[in-house]
């Protein structure tokens, strides 16, 4: 793909990560030519105006075990390890009754505690013989002045709880969509809209399935924000792996092929002005090829509208199109497992 001139370059990413995963060497290619990249982020937000008994002191719910796995954070024992968090934001496995009263099934029984307490303490004071100050041992993670815990340590934990519902993850997400931008020296514009698993989409079968019939497009969001950037070129989700996200981004897109010239005040054409990317990596995980491989056939194209596959050679930007991918840190153990 070959461009000239100043050109502004619009990405329609459906979530934080989209754009970099699967045109992160073109829009490195981009940037290195001087074209303006800007990349429109819809589905950004957490849920608005809901609240849940689950909820945290800024009113958003708490997660599911489904969401928070399907927005990339795992269970809390895979939360990224960049991320610090306190000891009391980390709720038990198995409930405790309100009305509970004892020690829990699960804790440890105070009396072995306290001998293997004692025991550390020990240990403690022996390694640090020889040294010119000690630090007693902490078994417990219960406050002391001689056995601080790790979370009031600075260096060694947060001394502020980290929202991990459903606005603390959007949060996080946003920021590694704003690292990302700054790297690649682009533009990021969040709609803010949410994201599939706070509208009723529960399990994979419904997310990478049929849009819900009160589910519509972003058409008048999306539309408003391209026409307000006057982009040269777009580049929406061909809705490869069949994410209802993905797919609604899409549709939006389409809508715009299918408008009409109007006598009044004529919004550009965008024929000609957009393409449509392979989701990476559904397209991989799926062994893409041709859009014939879509559900029901491929693409529903306004009359007189046909695609034609382009590729961009992006063999000099791999290193910088797998950097980027790496600051979506969240996202990484979900998509490669490692």
């Amino acid at each position: 793909m070959v461009f000239s001139g100043d050109m502004t370059h619009v990405f329609i990413a459906p979530h934080p990560d989209d754009v970099a995963l699967s045109c992160g060497g073109l829009v490195a290619g981009l940037r290195e030519l001087g074209q303006n990249v800007t990349i429109l982020t819809v589905y950004s937000g957490a849920p608005n105006g809901i609240a849940s008994p689950g909820a945290s002191r800024s009113g958003s719910r708490a997660l599911t075990d489904y969401q928070r796995t399907a927005l990339g954070f795992g269970s809390k024992a895979l939360f990224p390890d960049t991320v610090a968090f306190r000891r009391d934001n980390v709720p038990a496995d198995l409930p405790v009754p309100t009305a509970f009263s004892g020690t829990p099934a699960w804790a440890a029984d105070p009396g072995r505690l306290a001998v293997t307490q004692e025991l550390a303490n020990l240990q403690s004071r022996q390694f640090w013989q020889r040294a010119a100050w000690t630090r007693s041992a902490n078994v417990t993670a219960v406050e002391t002045d001689a056995r601080p815990v790790a979370d009031s340590v600075p260096g060694q934990g947060s001394l502020e709880e980290v929202d991990l519902t459903s606005a603390g993850i959007a949060n996080l997400r946003r920021i590694e969509d704003e690292r990302y931008a700054y790297m690649l020296e682009c533009s990021v514009v969040w709609l803010d809209l949410p994201d599939a698993v706070y509208r009723g989409y529960e399990g994979d079968e419904q997310l990478l399935g049929t849009v819900h019939d009160d589910d519509p497009a972003p058409y008048e969001i999306i539309r408003r924000e391209i026409l307000r950037l006057e982009p040269q070129a777009v580049y929406a989700p061909l809705g490869v792996g069949n994410h209802v996200d993905h797919q609604l981004c899409r549709e939006a897109v389409l809508a715009l092929l299918d408008e009409t010239r109007g006598w009044v005040m004529p919004a550009p054409g965008f024929v000609g002005r957009v393409s449509f990317y392979e989701d990476f990596p559904y397209a991989w995980w799926n062994d893409f090829h041709a859009p014939s491989q879509l559900p029901d056939g491929g693409l529903a194209l306004p009359a007189g509208v046909a695609l034609e596959a382009r590729y961009a050679d992006i063999t000099e930007q791999l290193d910088r199109k797998a950097a980027g991918i790496g600051l979506y840190t969240s996202q990484l153990p979900r998509l490669f497992e490692s």
